[in-house]
């Protein structure tokens, strides 16, 4: 392909990140941004151009080989629901930035230690960095079918290192703050994390299925090649050695690589993304490996014979057939690894080279000062310079030192490098007694080891038989072999010396630590940093610090970091969470505590502990204080979350009672209105006797016709009188438990035959249809009298609302394990949803009624669900598409006693 047009897409697609990161970072916190997935698809920035061309080469060269930095991360990943979660809880309460502001921080702010951390990092780093751009520069020219240029200009790495520089360097440090999170650049990582993904899968599908004829076929063919056996096997116990600690190697990597730790810990916006975490990640490096064994071993086979490198297969293979586009996707897609990879790292880097190096060892005696020599401004100028000259820097690297290993080779060497934090970084979460001189020596020796065992032989040439130094070790002592140290000679070289750098490197943090006791503040930080989850609600409380301190000189320092504006924010939260007076002079030390976290994010845990304690004058402590004062510390969190507990339960019981209060002002009101309503229905009939009375008395001359009329009726009012007495009375006898009930086991068919009897004339006066679905005989257990009256009921109320013509009342009868269900289901206007619950209560009628108001007392379905329940059934309305069903049930059984 011509090189401008892949440099017009290079510069479209570097244009497509640069509106992604900026769309992001105006979004905030739009759920497009904030969310578990976007978490996740960028910790897949532990993919980079070593995974998307160097495992492939792996492969080629040695079969499975590549599995273990993949199978390490996924085997710890369920951890990170502890682990990370911790790290992230530690981190976000005390403005942590960097992995180098974390360890310093446990180990009592140390400058030193973190700026060891910050070299360390470096070293492993930067060679890593220069290799990602090596892997732009020779891909570039595999698809353009051109030669690397000795001139910088005329080197398209050069550009694109400068495009990246000048990315990094602008959406890196939008913020003074270092531990603010960066939406656009995570954001950014995110999509490329998608995108590589897509297209690795794209050239593993083409290999697989268009190239060859699947993965049968690839296997079918490379078992035919020279040493096939021999590369593909799992070997025996050296070579399972050998793996578990690569494993290792890359567990530790997820956790301490500045890229990840960047990533994981620092943009963390919820631990519950953790949670989609635990199995996506995994999973995005499943898919992302399924495809590496057929691409690399059908490369073995198209270019068997040939020299070619085949870390590169990847790009070859669709080139060797002549197809562009998938060749430049490809290469889009190796780009978007090796991108991500630097972008995020120079901000990890830079971050701490600023916090831990630059602010610490050169600008903080400006900050000491009585003037303002340094500024917000300045600060985030540092670190965008700081990003721009690491990536700079390492493009030097790349085109100065050669770095003729492969990708993985130093990738390895790398991991090797960072691995020597590990004791430091995990003793620091989960061992009260590590301490700073214990973590310094520790690192230290370990790095040394490192440098013996793997940089050296790097430096020299691995494969450099005439250096005595590999061949006879140092000063001709064969234990002092560098790659067979002390006579072990079956691991490979990187297993090698992570094995012998680690346990001189644990063995010393151990032994120092035990040895030699930390001071206060170490202890202080360790019981933070281990019982985190008791500190966390009220981190300030557990600092410990004695001494005289002013809030006026501490808020002085404040205002030149964070503005007038913010300090004041930032002391009125202080003076409210804590209850304390604003006028108060003296500041103690959670104010202490407090504003060394506001400045952390700004410079650093170790400067910001100097640039405080400048303007304090602070007592020593005892080791048997700092025990003591904790132990009341722990007390009074305890003490704390026992009285919250205690005001939650009256809470509770605060609420419960004003619910029952609220219970008995309703059961009044409807006390009220059940007196009303009796009241009024009572009145009724008996305003209708009196009149008809009345009438009869005063006039002797009516009708014989009429004084019959007139007699009906007050029969008939006197027989609804009587009805409505008698549905009371039942009603209260239900409701005081003075209701006697005679259980027998009875034919619940029968009953609703008996009861349809009686209400025949009114059924065919209406042309309604009755239809019973049933069998013959459906035994249960209850009081015929008091059941026939619910059957009755239901059935007049059904009879009541069904329409004029076509009316339909079915009754459905169905037997249960342990009760019977009785439904009653007409085909009327229906009952509306809202009154499902409302309808049995007493005087209650349906709104969703005719115009004419129907005749009823309204306590038929009242009396209803008191029986029932009585009978321990239950009865409630059903939705039904076509109107109202009322389903009652009954036990089939003697489990209830009479009442």
């Amino acid at each position: 392909m011509n090189s401008v047009l892949l440099l017009i897409i290079l510069t479209g697609y570097l244009a497509v990140l640069f509106f992604i990161a900026h769309w992001a970072e105006k979004k905030g916190n739009s759920k497009w941004t904030n969310n578990p997935y976007v978490y996740t698809l960028s910790l897949a920035v532990y993919c980079t151009a070593w995974t998307y061309y160097g495992s492939i080469g792996v492969a080629a060269e040695s079969g499975l080989g590549y599995l273990p930095i993949y199978l390490g991360p996924i085997i710890v990943a369920p951890s990170w629901i502890l682990i990370l979660k911790k790290i992230i809880r530690i981190s976000r309460v005390n403005k942590i930035s960097s992995i180098a502001d974390f360890i310093s921080l446990r180990y009592g702010n140390s400058r030193f230690l973190g700026a060891i951390v910050t070299i360390i990092s470096l070293t492993g780093i930067l060679p890593y960095i220069a290799l990602q751009l090596k892997a732009i520069s020779e891909t570039f020219h595999i698809v353009t079918k051109t030669n690397t240029s000795s001139f910088i200009f005329n080197d398209t790495t050069t550009y694109v290192a400068i495009a990246l520089a000048l990315f990094s360097s602008y959406y890196g440090t939008r913020y003074v703050d270092a531990s603010e999170k960066r939406k656009g650049i995570v954001t950014a990582v995110a999509m490329e994390s998608v995108l590589k993904l897509i297209f690795f899968v794209i050239i593993g599908i083409y290999v697989t299925y268009f190239v060859f004829d699947g993965f049968d076929d690839i296997y079918q063919k490379a078992s035919v090649l020279e040493n096939f056996n021999q590369k593909n096997t799992l070997g025996g116990l050296p070579q399972a050695i050998n793996w578990f600690l690569l494993c290792v190697l890359s567990m530790f990597a997820i956790f301490l690589l500045p890229r990840q730790f960047q990533v994981s810990v620092i943009e963390n916006n919820r631990e519950n993304h953790i949670n989609t975490a635990v199995w996506l990640f995994p999973l995005y490096l499943l898919i992302f490996n399924l495809f590496v064994y057929p691409i690399a071993w059908g490369g073995n086979v198209l270019f068997d014979g040939q020299t070619v490198n085949s870390d590169t297969y990847s790009l070859l293979i669709p080139q060797f057939f002549n197809n562009k586009i998938l060749t430049v996707i490809v290469f889009l897609g190796g780009f978007s690894a090796a991108i991500s990879m630097i972008v995020v790292s120079s901000i990890g880097l830079s971050t701490m080279l600023t916090n831990n190096v630059l602010i610490p060892y050169n600008l903080l005696g400006q900050l000491k000062g009585d003037e303002q020599t340094i500024s917000s401004r300045k600060i985030v100028n540092s670190r965008k310079f700081g990003i721009f000259s690491l990536i700079i820097l390492s493009y030097f690297i790349y085109r100065f030192f050669g770095l003729d290993y492969s990708l993985v080779s130093i990738g390895l060497v790398a991991f090797v490098i960072i691995a020597q934090l590990a004791p430091a970084f995990f003793g620091a979460l989960f061992w009260r007694r590590g301490s700073r001189l214990g973590a310094i020596y520790s690192i230290l020796v370990g790095f040394i080891i490192c440098i013996y065992t793997l940089l050296i032989p790097y430096s020299i040439g691995i494969s450099n038989q005439e250096s005595s130094f590999i061949s006879k070790g140092f000063m001709d002592i064969a234990l002092l072999k560098p790659f067979q140290l002390f006579g072990l000679d079956y691991l490979q070289p990187v297993p090698h010396a992570l094995f012998w750098s680690l346990l001189f490197n644990s063995f010393t943090y151990f032994a120092v630590s035990v040895s030699f006791k930390g001071n206060y503040r170490e202890r202080n930080y360790a019981e933070m940093f281990v019982d985190i989850n008791k500190y966390i609600t009220n981190h300030e409380n557990a600092f410990i610090w004695k001494g005289t301190a002013y809030r006026n000189d501490i808020e002085k320092v404040l205002i030149r970091f964070l503005g007038e504006d913010r300090t004041r924010r930032a002391m009125n939260i202080f003076n409210v969470k804590y209850n304390v007076d604003k006028n108060q002079e003296l500041a103690d030390a959670r104010l202490i505590k407090f504003s060394e976290n506001l400045l952390t994010g700004h410079i650093g845990t170790a400067s910001a502990r100097i640039l405080i304690s400048s303007v304090v004058k602070e007592e020593k402590i005892t080791l048997p204080e700092v025990l003591k004062i904790l132990e009341e510390s722990k007390e009074n969190i305890i003490i704390n979350k026992k009285l919250t507990e205690t005001s939650n339960e009256l809470k509770e019981i605060s609420a419960k009672l004003q619910n029952a209060n609220s219970a008995l002002i309703k059961k009044d009101q409807q006390k009220d209105e059940f007196l009303d309503t009796v009241t009024h229905e009572l009145r009724t009939p008996i305003t209708a006797i009196r009149a008809a009375s009345e009438i009869l008395h005063d006039d002797d001359e009516i009708p014989e016709e009429l004084k019959k009329q007139f007699l009906q009726n007050i029969i008939s009012e006197s027989d609804r009188l009587n009805r409505l007495i008698d549905k009371i009375l039942d009603l209260e006898k239900f409701e005081t438990g003075k209701q006697t009930l005679h259980l027998a086991k009875n034919n619940l068919v029968e009953i609703v035959e008996k009861a349809i009897e009686p209400l025949q004339q009114l059924i065919k006066n209406k042309k309604i249809t009755v239809h019973i679905e049933s069998k013959n005989k459906v035994n249960a257990y209850f009081d015929e009298d008091r059941i026939f009256q619910v059957v009755t009921n239901l059935l007049s109320n059904a009879i009541k609302f069904c329409p004029e013509t076509g009316g339909l009342i079915t009754i459905q009868i169905s037997e249960k394990e342990d009760f019977v269900i009785t439904s009653v289901h007409d085909n009327g206007k229906g009952i509306p949803t809202s009154d499902f619950e409302v309808i049995f209560d007493k005087f209650y009628q349906s709104t969703n009624q005719n115009i004419k108001k129907p005749v009823g007392s309204g306590l038929g379905l009242a009396i209803c669900k008191q029986i029932i329940e009585h009978h321990k059934g239950k009865i409630w309305v059903q939705p039904s598409i076509k109107g109202a069903c009322v389903t009652f049930t009954l036990p089939k059984n003697k489990n209830i006693e009479n009442e």
